[in-house]
């Protein structure tokens, strides 16, 4: 098998090999290049000391040296080089006591979670592929390297990212496997939030997101996200009858995504996944698990706002919704109408029902709204508080309190904003 090796990658290989040692490209990049995808990152692995990749490049970094890892800059980019390893004992379930550098490539991959994962490949030698990764990506498997339960008792995060390859993949996870992640599921205790969230995180953004329900069956949500084994117990009534809502709110975000809202947008298509995953949830009881998990402040925000009104009637009128998105904040209206038209969807299977009708009204009436740039919220307004203070207002409670008023005039009637007419409304209010 031939790959296709990106050129500053290519380049460091050869200067390694030019020294007279080993070096590959190897995990990640390797298995995506075969199955056709874009590697996020590619990573080199070598027979060569940390300092021996010192000596041989002019810029490095040492990112992770302490395993092995030094980081070589071609320009502005920067690839991870690291040294044939074996890893030592495992006290944490992440971090091995001590690495062993070895000459062999062989017992580099020995070390490596799956057998996908496992696999290197330099123009020289070719592929290298001792755990038949290759097979494995034919036959749309996710297998352990070796002893499925000494990876996982070294590093527990990979119990939930089997799960997550299986979903990214749309690969079935092995007997073995399997049976040794619903062992040792509880292991992932020992797992920081941060890590926890990166892969559901990329499960959820995954072709398959449902694949969250093997992690529920393996017993892993019951230990890094419970309220979702709470959610398969509640029901939630759809045309067909009733189904428990962890389904049914994974439904939506498999719906979301095929409708083509995730495509290119980064943090909104995870603020919608984790809205949808969480509707059936209190808001506060939301923003706990988000917290939880470490999400930072923005994304908190807007998925407890998206989960406290995706129950929001609309008046479909152009008052109605300029006063829907001023209650509820521009900057979130186009999410809601993307999850409104998924939970439809979910419920009754198309859009072509009276509640679809609706939103499909709402957002049309909204659209003129913006087309128009009418008034919705107060930094809209052609007048602001430094106006008011000019026209003899004092700063506080009732400076606020005739702003209030002149924005709810302007959202009634949009013509009314105008300077001119709200310096005639606000001196109308200035007391004797």
């Amino acid at each position: 098998m031939r790959i296709q090796l990106p050129k500053d990658v290519d380049y460091i290989i050869k200067e390694l090999q030019k020294q007279g040692y080993e070096a590959y490209a190897v995990g990640g990049c390797v298995r995506d290049v075969i199955l056709g995808r874009e590697p996020e990152d590619w990573d080199i692995t070598t027979s060569a000391s940390p300092m021996q990749v010192k000596g041989i490049f002019k810029r490095t970094v040492d990112t992770g040296i302490l395993h092995g890892t030094v980081t070589v800059m071609l320009d502005k980019t920067g690839y991870e080089v690291t040294t044939y390893r074996i890893d030592g004992e495992y006290e944490d379930s992440r971090h091995p006591k001590e690495v062993t550098y070895t000459p062999y490539i062989s017992e580099d991959l020995m070390r490596r979670d799956f057998t996908i994962n496992a696999m290197a490949y330099n123009e020289e030698s070719g592929l290298v592929d001792i755990f038949e990764g290759l097979k494995d990506i034919e036959e749309g498997r996710i297998r352990c390297v070796g002893s499925a339960k000494k990876r996982f008792d070294e590093d527990a995060l990979r119990i939930l990212r089997a799960v997550r390859f299986s979903a990214q993949l749309g690969f079935h996870i092995e007997k073995e496997t399997l049976l040794a992640a619903r062992e040792m599921a509880k292991n992932l205790e020992n797992i920081s939030a941060e890590r926890i969230r990166t892969e559901i995180n990329k499960l959820l953004l995954s072709p398959n997101p449902d694949r969250l329900l093997i992690a529920y069956e393996l017993g892993i949500t019951e230990v890094v996200f419970t309220e979702f084994d709470r959610m398969m117990t509640e029901g939630k009534p759809v045309l067909k009858g009733e189904e428990p809502l962890g389904i049914f709110a994974l439904r939506g975000v498999k719906l979301i995504r095929d409708a083509g809202s995730f495509c290119g947008k980064g943090k909104e298509s995870l603020i919608l996944a984790w809205a949808m995953l969480l509707h059936g949830l209190l808001a506060e009881e939301g923003k706990e698990v988000l917290k939880r998990l470490k999400f930072d402040n923005e994304t908190v925000d807007y998925v407890y706002r998206l989960i406290t009104w995706y129950g929001y009637e609309f008046t479909l009128t152009p008052y109605g919704m300029r006063k829907a998105a001023n209650t509820i904040g521009k900057d979130l209206m186009e999410m809601l109408f993307q999850m409104k038209a998924a939970l439809i969807l979910a419920e009754e299977g198309n859009l072509l029902n009276e509640k679809g009708k609706k939103l499909e009204e709402a957002k049309e009436l909204y659209e003129e709204i913006l087309k128009k740039q009418e008034c919705i919220e107060l930094k809209d307004m052609m007048l602001n508080g430094k106006d008011l203070i000019e026209l003899g207002f004092k700063p506080g409670k009732a400076m606020g309190q005739v702003l209030g008023e002149l924005l709810e005039t302007v959202l009634t009637d949009p013509d009314l904003n105008t300077r001119e007419s709200l310096i005639a409304l606000a001196a109308e209010k200035i007391l004797p």
